[in-house]
């Protein structure tokens, strides 16, 4: 049973994340009848940290805190920092006699580190994931998750993720009712739908000065017709065969795989910014069918048009 928790400050910390094993481990809730943990700070030097936004956190504790720690929390650092060596060391120590390991967006570089992703599933936040299979390439890294579960060791994605990932271990070790209690005080939702591929960034549009940029253009203004390789080819005055090849070179990607593409931006961006039905969006996004735009959306973005709508749309106007 998860009781005793120790949170690592390390150099150049986010405070946000170490603030959300903080909120999640250690409040006492027991008013509510809710888990109380045996919580710590722990540093390298039991002394302040100076952390990535100015101010330094003060932790009471040194490493030898975490020799009785069943639960080691590490929050996001800059991970170009090199952090002392002895950290590692302890966390792979702690693994080996059974505690567990819960990082929260670049924490899980640390974790790396220490040896212990190797073969395993992780993840960090979407805009280090490459950065963490390229130090780490033992680990499998995956970049669309909120968070995964290798027990013994956890990992979750990017900022927010945090919480969702310290809910499920709550979830895990004292059931939903419990972790439905503290997420109802935090005022946050006990489980969220989709991963992270919904909040990536669009991508930039590539170089439109090759020979297909006409043809792009009109893709983009007919994404509601009925567009076909054999349609697109024509408008390029290329033949199927040629114009797939083409297109692959200066793309990087199909036809069809491409327009895809374009017609989920398209349908996001409506999502965005309209109240429009979603059957509405989907003719417009040429998917026709709100269930032909739900399946190109669930593997897109693994969430549904509603889902997306729901966090990304502007909020209605009062009156």
């Amino acid at each position: 049973m998860l009781r005793d928790v120790a949170v690592l400050v390390l150099e150049g910390a986010h405070a946000f994340e170490l603030g959300v094993f903080c909120e999640v481990f250690g409040i006492d809730r027991s008013d509510d009848a809710l888990p109380v943990y045996d919580f710590a700070l722990v540093s390298a030097n039991g002394d302040s940290v100076p952390t990535r936004h100015g101010f330094e956190v003060r932790a009471r504790y040194g490493l030898e805190r975490l020799a009785s720690a069943d639960l080691i929390c590490v929050p996001a650092y800059d991970p170009y920092v090199r952090q002392p060596d002895e950290l590692a060391e302890e966390l792979r120590a702690a693994v080996e006699r059974g505690a567990r390991v819960l990082s929260i967006c670049t924490g899980a570089f640390l974790l790396g580190e220490a040896g212990l992703l190797d073969g395993r599933r992780c993840t960090t936040h979407w805009r280090y994931t490459d950065e963490l299979a390229r130090r780490h390439p033992r680990a499998r890294v995956e970049s669309d998750v909120l968070y995964v579960d290798e027990d013994p060791v956890i990992t979750g994605a990017g900022t927010a993720a945090g919480v969702d990932t310290c809910l499920h271990l709550v979830r895990k070790e004292h059931g939903s009712a419990v972790a439905n209690a503290i997420a109802r005080r935090m005022v946050a939702p006990p489980h969220r739908d989709g991963g992270q591929r919904q909040y990536r960034e669009r991508p930039l549009p590539r170089d439109r000065t090759g020979s297909l940029a006409p043809v792009l253009a009109w893709i983009e203004a007919n994404l509601d017709q009925d567009l076909t390789v054999e349609t697109m080819a024509r408008n390029a005055h290329l033949s199927p065969r040629t114009f797939a090849r083409r297109f692959q070179q200066e793309t990087g990607t199909t036809p069809l795989q491409w327009l895809t593409g374009q017609r989920v931006l398209l349908a996001q961006h409506h999502l965005e910014t309209t109240d429009a039905p979603i059957a509405v969006i989907a003719h417009r996004a040429g998917f026709g069918t709100v269930d032909t735009l739900r399946h190109h959306f669930a593997r897109r973005l693994g969430t549904t048009p509603q889902a997306y709508r729901r966090t990304f749309g502007a909020p209605p106007l009062s009156g």
